[in-house]
């Protein structure tokens, strides 16, 4: 069952009724000023940073789910009969709705009794602001005499605090209004120096800004005494909660249009320049003035508008392909492509599954992330791998987490998840490949931001690859630490008291737990640092045979997989704190894992046969029609000595269901053993689009997507949650652009070696590589299985081998890649 459509010519979803499976959101900004906005226009807004500088209040795990958001009452004067343009909250019945969901905007529309209305919300670039432009038509043969009413709720910024601290909460909420212009300035004359405003177009007929005054007492936000009534009450907020409600009255005539423009922003003043005038405790908005002013006019918002759309054809226009599958061209070239944009801008912070206060940015999460967007701002990619770095240890180890507004590790998590460094590693190596720019090594990057600890980038990147080799375990291989990429393997944890966080406590010391992951990760790592040191000018920051000490290192570590990470069929997953395997058919349960079989791949190992014959296990025993399932057997009972993992019930997260971000790893690793119809299946079996015409069972969104899908041993089978915010994305948009359609950035150049599926007959593709056009052609003789690229055509000039040379800058270079077949038919 489908609840829209794709409209790929606008790059828009477009859901055609309210009652989604669950909120489908979308979100606003592409700087520093965010939103999360769903069909119905639930959703909240937030400067930075979700948690501590969140402007509008938002109630997670509702009931409804999706409670508070940019709401905005229409109602008729006639006969007092109100109800909500973008169906929620009052849920009227509408004649018509439609919510397009574009690229950093949104669009409602719907019709009540002859009543049109059409919502847009964007924040426009280089701002910190959003606007709502409501467009209200009179489709009726009389004059229609309307109200319209604004809301937001105020959040008292800490969102954290906001949600608990209600004895000194209720009792701080401060506004100013001035004209039209309802200003949030909790704290403000203390010890903030940022405000909230929420500004309206037109005059007012009232306003109010105490969130009882406009609901009324005992009421809800679907029947608002004020909207009721049709009259403000001109509330201001003394405490309490604070509000932002602008009335407006319409009169128009048959066919008659109007246009309202609502701007919500943040806005800050210097210290020793708060109050206007000097002494009072009045804002002082000589410098937001005029920003209100330009973007309450309709042209500006048009402008603004159209860059925003000129700003996505600029990012998307870095790759884009033309291929047989409809739902590959569609993720390539749009969806996934803005998905990875916004995991790199918000990490794992707010989504509708992450409440925006635990957990910032990932320091593992934000380094994989990049591999995804790097191509398209690579100057913004780099000041995130310098971010990242700067929240590094000295030991080489990191901060889990760190908060994108202070930019400072968070002490509560701490570190200790000893796989982390050396996705710093990829993340590097990732952006040198593409931009050439190896003077980031050079920059000065202090460790744990402590001034005066400043070392050359490359420096951190030693450290990652040490930290690794210094904390290996009896077999040679890594130790796990707190964790590893799986968050809820804590294999020295042994929590039984409820409340206990599984990632930071450790019950027993002096276990050495390893992980075969790791193992696979680091051989991996160890790979890139050596062609990194090899490919440009390593003897300025490397130092002499440097390169083949990482090469020796990932051989040993290949050595310790191969004796000691190998189960028979498959690799094994890890050893826990007594010394035991696990992800072994010795165990009842949890006998195989996705992660090692697809990372060891990956990492090198497997040359034997091997890699073949794990993935034949992944396709036996993990495989389903909805995706990879992480583990099978599930754990049907906790077990002490694995930690969360087995907290799960069967079927869901880390237990057993298809965690879509180890998927592509899988993919990769089939496209190492040229076998490109198992990668193509296994990325068409959890592509959103594909899932579409499933959406009543895959229930999430069908554009973006999810960190997870219930297993076969859940009840809800193929039932998506945890979406937009999960490195599934930058590893599917890695999986299908790099290694199935094979067009792979490269320290000499730009690689094209597909590996395509057998029915395939080749496709096309355009990328922006160093500042040059490359018009690629790959050519394949459909049917023809198991072929790669063995000569290029490149201007006219045959080229052996899959290396397209290195173009000149504003160069458009014409790419023609055949195949030819490899190994058995």
């Amino acid at each position: 069952m489908k609840y829209g459509r794709f409209d790929d010519a606008r790059r828009e979803y477009v859901i055609e009724q309210p009652a989604t499976p669950t909120p489908w959101v979308n979100y606003l900004g592409t700087e520093g000023y965010f939103g999360i906005i769903s069909n119905t226009a639930g959703g909240y807004s937030f400067y930075r940073d979700a948690r501590l500088r969140r402007l509008t209040r938002y109630r997670y795990n509702n009931a409804p789910f999706d409670l508070g958001g940019r709401y905005m009452y229409l109602r008729d004067g006639s006969n007092g009969e109100f109800w909500s343009p973008t169906w929620r909250p009052t849920q009227t019945d509408l004649e018509a709705y439609e919510c397009r969901h574009g690229l950093s905007y949104t669009v409602i529309s719907s019709r009540h009794h002859g009543i049109s209305a059409e919502a847009l919300y964007f924040v426009p670039l280089g701002t910190s602001l959003e606007v709502w432009r409501l467009r209200v038509r009179n489709g009726r043969p009389v004059p229609a005499q309307l109200s319209v009413f604004s809301s937001v709720e105020f959040c008292l910024w800490d969102a954290q605090d906001d949600a608990t601290n209600f004895q000194r909460n209720f009792n701080i909420a401060e506004v100013e209004v001035e004209g039209s212009v309802i200003y949030h300035k909790t704290e403000y004359r203390e010890r903030r120096d940022h405000f909230a405003y929420f500004a309206c177009s037109m005059p007012l007929a009232g306003f109010d800004t105490q969130r009882e005054a406009f609901l009324g007492p005992y009421r809800g936000w679907e029947r608002p005494a004020v909207v009721e009534r049709g009259e403000s009450a001109g509330s201001i907020a003394h405490g309490w909660a604070p509000h932002g409600s602008h009335h407006v009255r319409l009169a128009l005539a048959p066919g008659e249009s109007a246009e309202v423009i609502f701007v919500l922003g943040y806005a800050e003043n210097s210290k020793d320049d708060k109050f206007d005038p000097a002494g009072s405790q009045t804002i002082n908005k000589r410098a937001v003035r005029p920003v209100i002013e330009h973007w309450l006019k309709p042209a500006a918002v048009e402008e603004g508008l159209q860059s925003l759309r000129e700003y996505w054809d600029r990012m998307l226009g870095k790759l884009t392909v033309s291929t047989p599958d409809a739902d590959t061209d569609r993720m390539v070239n749009i969806w996934n492509a803005y998905q990875c944009m916004v995991t790199f801008n918000l990490s794992r912070s707010a989504s509708f599954y992450e409440s925006g206060i635990g957990r910032g940015m990932g320091f593992r999460d934000s380094s994989q992330d990049l591999l995804g967007f790097v191509h398209m701002v690579p100057e913004r990619a780099r000041q995130r791998m310098v971010d990242i770095a700067s929240t590094q240890l000295p030991s080489g180890g990191a901060y889990h987490q760190y908060q994108p507004l202070t930019k400072r590790g968070n002490d509560e998590i701490g570190s200790g998840f000893n796989d982390d460094p050396l996705w710093l590693v990829l993340a590097i190596t990732a952006y040198v490949k593409e931009t050439g720019d190896y003077s980031v090594l050079h920059e000065q990057v202090p460790y744990d931001n402590v001034a005066g600890s400043e070392a050359p980038f490359y420096d951190h990147l030693r450290r990652s690859v040490n930290y690794t080799l210094e904390r290996l375990g009896p077999h040679g291989l890594p130790l796990i630490g707190r964790a590893d990429w799986n968050d809820c393997l804590n294999l020295n944890c042994f929590s039984d008291t409820p409340g206990e966080s599984f990632q930071v406590t450790e019950n027993r010391s002096g276990g050495t737990a390893e992980s075969v992951f790791i193992a696979g990760l680091f051989a991996l790592v160890a790979g890139e640092m050596a062609a990194l040191v090899e490919s440009g000018g390593g003897s300025s920051w490397a130092a002499p045979g440097e390169a083949e000490r990482y090469r020796r290192a990932a051989t040993s570590m290949g050595a310790a997989i191969a004796e000691h990470g190998w189960d028979g069929r498959w690799f094994r997953r890890a050893y826990d704190f007594f010394g035991e395997p696990v992800g072994s058919s010795a165990n009842e349960e949890g006998q195989i894992f996705v992660e090692p079989q697809g990372m060891c791949v990956m990492g090198g190992a497997g040359a034997d046969g091997r890699a073949r014959q794990a993935l034949d296990s992944v396709r036996a025993k993990l495989a389903t029609p909805h995706g990879i399932v992480l583990n099978q057997p599930s754990y049907t009972r906790y077990h002490l000595e694995l930690g969360e993992i087995s907290s799960y019930p069967p079927g869901y997260k880390e237990n057993g269901s298809v965690f879509c971000h180890t998927n592509p790893w899988v993919m990769i690793a089939e496209t190492l053993v040229d076998d490109g119809d198992a990668a193509f299946d296994y990325y068409k079996r959890i592509n959103p689009s594909a899932r579409e015409a499933i959406s009543e069972v895959h229930r999430a969104e069908p554009y973006v997507y999810a960190q997870t899908i219930a297993g076969p041993d859940g009840a809800t089978f193929g039932e998506a949650k945890n979406s937009w915010l999960t490195g599934t994305a930058a590893w599917n948009f890695v999986a299908i652009s790099q290694w199935i359609l094979g067009i792979r950035p490269d320290h000499a150049g730009l690689r094209v070696d597909p590996v395509l599926p057998a029915a395939w007959g080749g496709f096309d593709a355009v990328r922006v590589f160093r500042g040059a056009t490359y018009r690629i052609k790959v050519c394949k003789v459909a049917g023809a299985q198991k072929s790669r690229v063995g000569y290029l055509v490149v201007d006219g000039a045959r080229v052996d081998g899959n290396l397209v040379p290195l173009a000149p800058e504003g160069a458009t270079v014409e790419v023609e890649a055949f195949t030819t077949p490899v190994g058995p038919a």
